[in-house]
């Protein structure tokens, strides 16, 4: 076989590419001097939106889209760390399922600090010690993180993206299966692998750990334990996958909230939600048909919602928090005439946020 001819067109693309690449980057480095001198934001949701849509709509393959949009996702992460370099809060330790979805989101370029807990991940961006966050949501086997939901309605971050995962859970020990006498896993981790838990190991304890990275560290420490997590952290830290894939549901997702302390822009007609948070209040207790009344003004505009969940206030018995995702920018001629109706008989109602539907 002869594959000189074919390697050296193969070359010749690569130095053009590279050429190229660098001229791309010099420009964007030109728009991060304006940026910052106007105070700008520099990660922009809504243009990296615009960006993946438009080099998927000319791709032609053979290369798949998805291939495309994570390699538009490094070149614009090269280019974001050219125009300032930013810091990604997301929840740790490091190799944790929302590390890898940060990394899916910005790329290898800018810099990550792990974080302890969703709380501290919020205070984190709203004291301005780092530039955006990625916190967990809600998962497609298990429902809503909690925990996540809860922070928002004392803080004043925004929700400026969002990421879509596909999570892949492991059983990962030092110790063979029979021998594993206690399993470590964040709570969500360990319900979305519940079943396969139950077959296969019935007598082992199943312990709370804060992150599925956490729990990989407690099984490299403690003989006889192991961890529901995936196969970056093991092999991060260095300790043997025992089974792969042992989540009960093939399609399990996980959706990402990215935070930042301003909002995003529209990302164009039909292609943005709207994160709320809505309080009835006494509304709900003196008034049938309550929550009918709180989702008219959002269905006589055309306002499609696509989610609705409540949450306990806290603040006396059953007074509850819902939390809405709905079509549309908040900035929205329909959306905003819906939201001033809304505060006419509703006690609060919280803007979380607008960002691009793709994630």
């Amino acid at each position: 076989m002869d594959l000189g001819p074919i390697r050296d067109q193969i070359d010749q693309i690569d130095h053009q590419l590279v050429e190229l690449l660098n001229r791309r980057l010099s420009l964007a480095a030109e728009i991060g001097k304006v940026k910052r001198n106007a105070g700008g934001q520099i990660y922009v949701a809504e243009r990296e939106d615009a960006v993946l849509r438009k080099v998927t709509a000319r791709n032609r393959g053979p290369i798949r889209d998805e291939a495309l949009r994570a390699i538009y996702r490094e070149i614009m992460s090269a280019a974001i760390a050219l125009e300032k370099p930013l810091l990604i809060a997301y929840l740790g330790p490091e190799a944790s399922n929302t590390h890898a979805a940060a990394l899916r989101k910005f790329g290898a370029s800018v810099g990550y600090h792990p974080m302890a807990t969703v709380a501290d991940i919020f205070t984190a961006v709203e004291k301005g010690e780092t530039d955006y966050a990625v916190i967990p949501i809600e998962n497609s086997t298990e429902g809503s993180v909690r925990e996540a939901l809860d922070s928002f309605v004392e803080s004043d971050v925004k929700v400026v993206a969002q990421v879509y995962m596909e999570i892949n859970h492991a059983l990962i020990s030092t110790a063979p299966l029979e021998a594993v006498t206690r399993v470590y896993s964040k709570d969500q981790a360990l319900a979305q692998c519940r079943h396969w838990l139950q077959r296969h190991l019935p007598h082992a304890q199943l312990v709370d750990a804060p992150s599925t990275s956490r729990a990989v560290q407690l099984a490299q420490a403690e003989p006889g334990a192991a961890a529901v997590a995936g196969e970056l952290a093991a092999e991060h830290y260095g300790v043997p996958v025992l089974v792969r894939n042992i989540q009960d549901k093939a399609d399990n997702t996980t959706r990402f909230f990215v935070l930042g302390r301003q909002p995003s822009g529209s990302a164009g007609a039909g292609k943005d939600l709207t994160s709320l948070l809505v309080s009835l209040g006494d509304e709900a207790a003196s008034h049938s048909g309550a929550l009918l009344r709180m989702l008219m003004p959002l269905a006589e505009r055309g306002i499609n919602l696509s989610k609705i969940e409540s949450r306990p206030s806290k603040r006396r018995p059953w007074d509850y928090y819902f939390f809405l995702d709905v079509t549309g920018h908040y900035e929205d001629p329909a959306m905003r005439e819906a939201v001033a109706e809304l505060r006419r008989f509703c006690p609060l109602v919280k803007w979380l946020g607008s960002y691009p539907q793709v994630g």
